[in-house]
């Protein structure tokens, strides 16, 4: 029995997430195990490094899954994406030790918030973007995101459907990235909460538009209490872009974030 690793990229807009649900529900856990079950010629049954929601993008997700299964690893590839629908694709797979688990070894995640923020929506990236037509004050937006950075119970930004078995999670850093009329949130932490990046997403936006001041992201943080937050932010803007493990499992690197944006932001 060998555990292979795979890195898997895909268009979160016509799924109903990452985790498998009834029939009938299209999710990108279900679109996976099938086609790798062919290539297998067995079942297959895959663990995430990060469970996605619905409409939420993914360009740096792990996986792992184990098989008897004699491929090489371009086959995985190449069998894999044959497969597969054409918004998701299988980047690369390697054969890793009995002990990596793409949870569970993982170390830290990072994500990308990507809002357009422009006074008329975009039309080629609507699905990609989340379009906020009032203008954004970014330098408000960061000193707000400045109280969030740290070890902090995130009650208040989290789902209250969160099923997560402690609220307290490693915020280790929170910036904003001006790209444009496109303004980048790249939050890196030790683990997400469901929603998470959303709710912080949409308490920082409602800072920039000057509803509130940059204080108020710590008084929501401090309150312990969803219903004192913004809204929750759109999903379509949202990806899933970096998994960090130890070294020693030496997995492939791949650029950070969607195609169309560099992978090295400047503030």
């Amino acid at each position: 029995m060998t555990r292979i690793a795979l890195g898997v990229e895909y268009d979160g807009t016509d799924f109903r997430g990452w985790q498998t649900q009834q029939p009938g529900v299209r999710t990108v856990q279900e679109c996976l195990e099938a086609a790798l079950s062919k290539v297998a010629n067995h079942p297959v049954a895959v663990v995430c490094a990060g469970r996605t929601d619905a409409g939420v993008h993914g360009t740096g997700q792990v996986l792992h899954f184990d098989s008897d299964a004699r491929r090489e690893m371009k086959s995985w590839i190449m069998g894999g994406n044959t497969n597969l629908p054409r918004d998701v694709t299988i980047k690369w797979a390697t054969a890793v030790s009995d002990d990596f688990h793409a949870r569970f070894s993982a170390v830290s995640r990072r994500y990308r918030y990507v809002i357009y923020n422009h006074a008329r929506p975009p039309a080629l990236y609507r699905n990609q973007v989340t379009w906020n037509h009032r203008p954004l004050n970014v330098t408000a937006m960061r000193e707000a995101a400045a109280h969030l950075v740290g070890h902090h119970d995130f009650t208040a930004y989290r789902s209250v459907h969160c099923q997560a078995k402690s609220p307290l999670k490693t915020l280790h850093s929170l910036e904003l990235y001006e790209q444009g009329k496109v303004l980048v949130l790249e939050a890196h932490a030790n683990a997400f909460l469901m929603h998470m990046v959303r709710n912080i997403a949409g308490v920082l936006m409602k800072v920039g538009a000057g509803k509130k001041p940059p204080e108020w992201a710590k008084d929501v943080l401090e309150g312990l209490d969803r219903r004192n937050g913004a809204a929750t932010a759109a999903p379509f803007g949202l990806y899933l872009v970096e998994i960090e493990y130890p070294e020693h499992f030496a997995l492939p690197e791949e650029p950070l974030g969607p195609l169309w944006l560099p992978d090295r932001l400047e503030a």
